[in-house]
């Protein structure tokens, strides 16, 4: 064989494989969502266009100056959405509005809003340059503007929207602009977006991978309809649709005002300079904290339809510049229920954490969680498979979420300099009330009330936490004016916003507390509630050295009785507190019960009482050092009665006058100082008793049990796995567990089954 004919035999061979690679190509039979993008999270490498405008523009006050007006035109876009949009998630700060370098990071977003929205969408516009700008029956172009919602493809779960616009100037796309909102309802099998009766993906409503719904700047009415048929609120669905995309277009319109002043290489230098600096800045912060592992976890009180024990494991380590999330041990995931959350959304809300509570001071970006790593097992509950359901993948990230920051505390507290002050975690529970049915307009609705942005702030190494002052996950949002919802719901909220006494999370400094929320239906025969969250039986978070936890709230509920005619007929019967109307139970014949917060949606009766309340933030330091005079405010304030700030913070003081006796609270607390020594053993000693080798075989345990995160288990010490072989867990429906209880309690008093 001569040489010629080796090369041309080369060449065929090559032919050939560029045809099947081109054949597969074009034949794909599904676009999933990608794994090298949604496994990503740190930046795309740089362009060639981006080396040349840093060559050009190097100048950090005209990138300054450029950042703030991209700055400005993100904020406007919000407020824009937060005073236009429908959704209550829109109308009180539920929501973002960014803007993407052209390769898709997500370079600055607004001021206000959920960060972890824009920490996410930079996943959704990757596919779209990875999958439509090429394919010639898609393409991208000036004027389009494209939706998606499906967390796989890059969200949080299905519940929330975006709009996604390209920008282009002189014919070259030079960055994206959108805006992310909690619609709320999808179309999902229970009203409100965020199913917990959800047994699938198929379960959860709308699925939508990045597509088009824009062309010349208008929305396409074939597809809009399609979206309106598909949800219970076509009014809402289109509404937000339009503040969404007009949003990103008064914000398309401020880039194109510094592309006409400063030129295109200008904003191209700006938009990647910051993403740079920012992550330099944090390797380099990074490098002052102690080289050292923090272990700590979490743990969620149910699956939302069932109680159990799911373990959250997080090991941290630092070394150098390197910060590495070790989640290892947690979990497996649930094949049949809503409760997993991807990986994406995971790095997400620890991204968020760093930006809102760690180093606020940095430009809101994803630079900051970029050079950082994140370790999991495979179809772990914090890194579900593209299988598994989500709607609900808050009860997961919010506990990853506290998590980090139980741990992250403790490296800022060794740290000398400190960005912003060591704080005890966060409440970190939406606490509030999903609600859906006909309307007294006789509109079918399906949303939720915005008490959950009120969650209790934890309290500081200085100063108590601040009560109901917001959520983790928007540190800039509102807790909405019922009467302003009362128009357009038919229920009310009968008391609302009254701080629960004696919930608060104790320490030197104690947590900021929770309100409460007592709703009743009044005028329709066809309307429900639901409440989705974790923490009624084991508390979500964990206090900071040496402060508590917050408690557990269930949900209460008063059937059999019909308020309004009672508030009518007998005002005086009425109570203003979910302590006094469970404790003395003013209603003659009314039935009193509790639930966990996993309520499914069910539907209510006119005047039946449905009570929450919403959680504390956690405590901080000893809650013997707490200063009396602080104990005695709280008791003024109706924080915390009498009884129980004498028995947690060991206070002296007189019944009538709260006149503190000095002498005598320093004797009680040398007392319980005492009384701890004795109560105290060795560490060698209290392990031997403390720690078993296998979890309890009464209890449904799901994760690592102790360090070894090798092995989890899956309900209990019966069934053990290899982290490194997933299996999935498929949880048994509640109804046929009930079914069997009774059927093996007719057996017994009967001697025979039906």
């Amino acid at each position: 064989m001569t040489a010629s004919t080796t090369e041309t035999e080369a060449q065929r061979i090559a032919a050939d494989q560029a045809l099947v690679a081109k054949f597969l190509k074009d034949t794909t039979l599904f676009l999933a969502p990608d794994p090298e993008i949604m496994n990503e999270h740190d930046l795309a490498p740089r362009t060639a266009e981006e080396e040349d405008a840093l060559a050009r523009f190097s100048d950090p006050h005209t990138i300054s100056r450029i950042r703030d007006r991209v700055q400005a035109g993100a904020n406007e876009g919000f407020e824009m959405v937060e005073q236009m949009g429908a959704a209550p998630g829109a109308k009180w700060g539920d929501l973002i509005t960014g803007i993407y370098t052209a390769s898709g990071d997500l370079a600055l977003c607004s001021a206000g809003g959920v960060l972890i929205f824009s920490a996410l969408v930079h996943h959704p516009i990757k596919f779209i340059i990875k999958n439509w700008i090429n394919d010639p029956t898609v393409g991208v172009r000036d004027g389009d503007g494209f939706i998606h919602n499906d967390s796989r493809y890059g969200n949080i779960h299905n519940t929330d929207q975006s709009m996604i616009v390209p920008v282009f100037w002189e014919g070259k796309l030079v960055c994206w602009v959108a805006s992310t909102v909690h619609e709320g309802e999808n179309g999902a099998i229970e009203p409100g977006g965020m199913p917990s009766m959800a047994e699938s993906s198929f379960d959860e409503g709308l699925k939508m991978s990045p597509f088009r719904v824009v062309e010349n700047f208008e929305i396409k009415k074939d597809i809009l309809t399609f979206l309106q048929n598909s949800v219970r609120e076509p009014k809402l669905q289109y509404e937000d649709m339009k503040v969404k995309l007009f949003a990103c277009l008064r914000i398309k319109q401020r880039i194109e005002e510094i592309l006409v002043s400063d030129g295109p290489m200008a904003l191209t230098a700006s938009l990647r300079g910051t993403l740079e600096n920012v992550r330099k800045e944090v390797k380099r912060r990074l490098t002052e904290w102690p080289d050292m592992s923090v272990r700590t976890y979490m743990i969620q009180d149910s699956t939302l339809r069932e109680n159990c024990l799911i373990k959250i494991n997080l090991k941290v380590t630092k070394t150098g510049d390197r910060l590495i999330f070790d989640f290892r041990g947690s979990s497996p995931e649930f094949t049949n229920r809503a409760n997993n959350t991807v990986l994406a959304g995971t790095k997400g809300m620890i991204s968020q954490l760093f930006l809102c509570f760690i180093w606020p001071d940095l430009p809101r970006n994803q630079a900051c969680f970029a050079p950082m790593e994140v370790i999991t097992d495979p179809c772990s509950t914090v890194a579900a498979s593209y299988a598994a359901p989500n709607s609900q993948s808050l009860m997961s990230i919010f506990t990853v979420f506290s998590a980090s920051q139980h741990a992250l505390g403790k490296f800022l507290y060794s740290c000398p300099e400190k960005y912003t002050k060591v704080i005890a975690p966060w409440f970190n529970m939406i606490n509030t009330f999903i609600w859906g049915g006909l309307s007294q307009h006789g509109e079918t609705l399906g949303n939720l009330c915005a008490d959950l942005n009120g969650m209790g702030g934890g309290a500081r190494s200085e100063s108590d936490g601040q009560h109901g002052l917001s959520p983790i996950f928007a540190t800039m949002s509102d807790i909405g004016e019922q009467e302003l919802n009362e128009e357009e719901v038919p229920f009310l909220q009968l008391v609302s916003k009254k701080l629960t006494r004696d919930t608060q999370a104790p320490g030197k400094y104690r947590g900021g507390m929770g309100y409460q929320m007592m709703v009743a239906t009044k005028d329709s025969d066809q309307w429900g509630f639901m409440t989705t969250t974790v923490g009624a039986k084991v508390p979500p978070i964990q206090g900071l050295f040496g402060g508590y936890a917050c408690g557990t709230y269930p949900l209460s509920k008063v059937r059999n009785v019909d308020v309004y005619n009672v508030m009518r007929d007998n005002p005086e019967q009425f109570r203003h507190s979910i302590e006094e109307i469970m404790n003395n139970q003013p209603f003659p014949g009314a039935k009193y019960t509790t639930h966990h917060m996993g309520m499914g949606f069910e539907l209510s009766k006119r005047g039946e009482l449905y009570m929450i309340s919403q959680g504390s933030g956690a405590g901080y330091g000893d809650l013997l050092e707490r200063d009396p005079a602080l104990v005695i405010s709280d008791i003024e304030e109706d924080l915390i009665s009498k009884p129980v700030a004498r028995r947690l913070y060991k206070v002296a003081f007189d019944e009538d006058t709260l006149a503190i006796d000095v002498e005598g609270t320093k004797a009680l607390r040398q007392a319980e100082r005492e009384d701890r020594k004795k109560r105290g053993k060795p560490f060698k000693e209290f392990v031997k008793t403390w720690s078993k080798p296998l979890p309890p075989a009464n209890l449904p345990f799901y994760g690592c049990w102790g360090d070894d995160v090798s092995v989890l288990y899956a309900g209990g010490p019966h069934d053990r796995r290899d982290a490194n072989k997933p299996k999935p867990i498929f949880m048994r429906h509640p109804k046929d567990v009930k079914i069997e209880q009774l059927e093996a309690k007719l057996l017994a008093l009967t001697g025979k089954t039906y």
